[in-house]
């Protein structure tokens, strides 16, 4: 497949259609995005577990995440960020596909929650200076035409002492024949031709490029779906879906 890349950006151009097409029913639990719909208690706990243990803060309390001023690229159409909202954090949603976030906009001000969303893309922000204590790069790395690129423009926009997190797909054996054949072919979780194998990131790659944007890597963690008890949950098994958190170090005279 050709990528077609957009000017002044990493993310594909084809990628973006696609995704725009889905964005009416990008809430519908039963709809075309109802894996990431089940996936996304796992990733709010993820985040806001390693975000309260970075910055002091106790997880149960209910706005953990005050005063956090959050990025999530790539929103859609906001599932991500309306919980961290009501986690107390500041979030701006961007996406490239402005029908995504006109839905974004609508279903957040039906729940009554103040989000910045922007119908633009990461570069646009890293470019005007924008800077974050918690920049999200979640489900994104996999569709982008140039990683390297893409992760250096994320990490552009973490403040010193500041997070990134992110979370793709690793490319093995293993992910092709359950998140390409199993998840696209044969359950038909999601509709064929949503990922390609080779845009996949191994955890080594993903690292790499993250430390060569000047962040280092302090953790990481698998995810695995368990059908007994039907829903994701966090494991040491990276061979399929991971997440890996970042920080900036804190260099004499940086402002934080």
């Amino acid at each position: 497949m050709v990528n077609t890349k957009s000017r002044g950006s990493s993310i594909d151009d084809a990628e973006i259609a696609r995704f725009a097409r889905m964005a009416e029913r990008w809430w519908d639990p039963r709809g075309p995005m109802a894996p990431l719909h089940k996936l996304n208690p796992v990733r709010i706990g993820y985040i806001r577990d390693q975000v309260a243990a970075h910055y002091g803060r106790d997880p149960r309390q209910l706005e953990c995440l005050a005063g956090l001023r959050m990025l999530d690229i790539g929103c859609g159409a906001g599932i991500l960020s309306e919980p961290l909202t009501r986690l107390g954090a500041t979030m701006v949603g961007v996406d490239p596909a402005e029908e995504n976030i006109s839905v974004a906009r609508a279903h957040a001000e039906g729940e009554g929650l103040a989000i910045d969303y922007r119908a633009e893309t990461a570069e646009a922000l890293a470019a005007a200076g924008e800077k974050f204590d918690v920049v999200l790069a979640m489900e994104v790395v996999e569709h982008v035409v140039d990683v390297p690129e893409f992760v250096a423009t994320c990490a552009s926009m973490v403040k010193p002492g500041g997070l990134m997190i992110a979370a793709t797909l690793n490319r093995t054996l293993k992910s092709f024949a359950l998140a390409i054949v199993g998840a696209e072919y044969v359950l038909r979780w999601v509709p064929r031709g949503t990922h390609q194998w080779d845009k996949f990131v191994t955890p080594a790659e993903l690292e790499r490029a993250i430390e060569g944007a000047g962040l280092d890597v302090i953790g990481e963690r698998g995810v695995i779906f368990n059908p007994l008890a039907d829903r994701w949950q966090l494991s040491s098994d990276m061979d399929v879906n991971y997440m890996l958190v970042a920080t900036r170090r804190v260099s004499s005279g940086a402002d934080a």
